[in-house]
């Protein structure tokens, strides 16, 4: 009996198996919330004779969203809607990480320069951007963009069949087919071959001290797949032509002002955060590695490219998967210029049908999937260029 009772109090001592019962009991408990919730809001729900459910998504939408990456028609259901608006985010979003990154980066470099000037300017290119409101940004671009162009009748024709107009910048298309998909991938696949040859000849010049030119190889790698796969698919390129109207331009494809708007006030407001972490990034960087290759005959910007900034990388990168977290979740502000991201084709979804429940829970765990694909890789990435001990 006494080795009983001595085996429970062990039981209940162990810091392990406390943890594991903590960890439990507040799994139950947030169960049991949620479970009391909805329950509690699908009675609510029935009393007010609201539907719930998510049957909604499967019928027909019958509003038009003005900009979508892919074929979509009034007709088509609301799961499809949502599916525009989701790849409407994703792609304004993207093309935001990558600018705000190209751009914070000079930035950042620019704000550490010897040049007095060059310093100043982008300090205060830092602080406008980082001390203003995102979307007063959203409003004074939509409003240059709105006001300053001339109307759709009167755009001006930039080249032949190009035209600009406060409705946006139209040049000609691509009828898309499938024999320029099969050509796209093998393009995609000749950069993935051609990287693989670099990364190879590099070895080999490393372990033999042979140098050889790696670029005819790395070309031929790149283009070789796309020549087979035009001689194959044999692909045609079917040209829409834009055509102007009284009130629109039919055709081609279009840059629209919402669509604009965001994205420079996105990459503009994402930029000046993207300076100040380059900037903390390399001044992490001891004085000594900038004297050691000055010494060794490196000029400054080689320096940077090859020392300083591959180092720096590992002060970079968490507070980098922060700012693109935030480009993500500030691309819901679209809504206030009309542009027809996840949130607004939500909206819009919740007034037609009265549910409101299910469509706030959708648009929540999009965002949430996107915040947790970024971060993973982010992570991963981090992972790569950290200081192994």
């Amino acid at each position: 009996m006494q080795a009983a009772s001595d085996s429970r109090w062990r039981v209940i001592y162990d810091l392990r198996a406390r943890a594991i019962f903590y960890q439990v009991a507040c799994a139950a408990a947030v169960v049991l919330v949620a479970t009391f919730l909805f329950k509690n809001a699908s009675d609510n729900l029935a009393k007010q004779n609201i539907a719930t459910g998510f049957a909604y998504l499967w019928r027909e939408a019958g509003f038009v969203i003005s900009q979508s990456p892919i074929d979509y028609q009034p007709a088509d259901s609301y799961a499809r809607a949502l599916l525009v608006g989701i790849l409407n985010t994703i792609r304004v979003s993207a093309l935001a990480v990558v600018l705000a990154t190209i751009i914070g980066t000079l930035v950042g470099i620019g704000r550490l320069s010897s040049n007095p000037l060059l310093a100043r300017l982008m300090m205060l290119y830092i602080e406008v951007l980082r001390n203003v409101p995102l979307l007063l940004f959203l409003f004074l671009w939509y409003a240059i963009i709105v006001t300053t162009l001339p109307p759709v009748r009167e755009a001006i024709t930039v080249l032949p069949h190009v035209y600009l107009s406060n409705g946006g910048f139209v040049i000609p298309s691509v009828a898309w087919t499938p024999s320029l998909t099969g050509v796209a991938i093998a393009g995609v696949l000749g950069i993935a071959l051609a990287v693989l040859t670099v990364r190879a000849m590099r070895a080999r010049r490393i372990a033999t001290g042979i140098e050889r030119r790696s670029w005819p190889l790395a070309t031929a790698a790149a283009l070789a797949p796309v020549a087979i796969a035009v001689l194959i698919l044999r692909p045609t390129l079917d040209m829409d032509w834009p055509t102007p109207g009284r009130f629109r331009i039919s055709g081609g494809a279009q840059l629209m002002p919402e669509f604009v708007a965001l994205l420079v006030g996105l990459t503009l407001s994402a930029s000046a955060n993207v300076a100040e972490i380059v900037r903390s990034g390399i001044t992490s960087i001891k004085k000594g590695q900038w004297e050691a290759a000055a010494s060794l005959g490196l000029r400054r910007p080689l320096t940077l490219r090859l020392v300083i900034l591959p180092q720096a990388l590992r002060v970079i990168i968490p507070p980098m998967t922060s700012t693109y977290l935030n480009i993500f979740k500030n691309s819901s502000l679209a809504i206030a210029i009309g542009y027809p991201d996840l949130v607004m084709v939500s909206n819009t979804t919740m007034n037609q049908t009265g549910q409101a429940i299910e469509p706030i829970a959708l648009f929540m765990l999009v965002y949430l999937s996107l915040s947790l694909a970024i971060s993973v890789f982010m992570n991963w990435y981090n992972a790569r260029v950290a200081l192994r001990g």
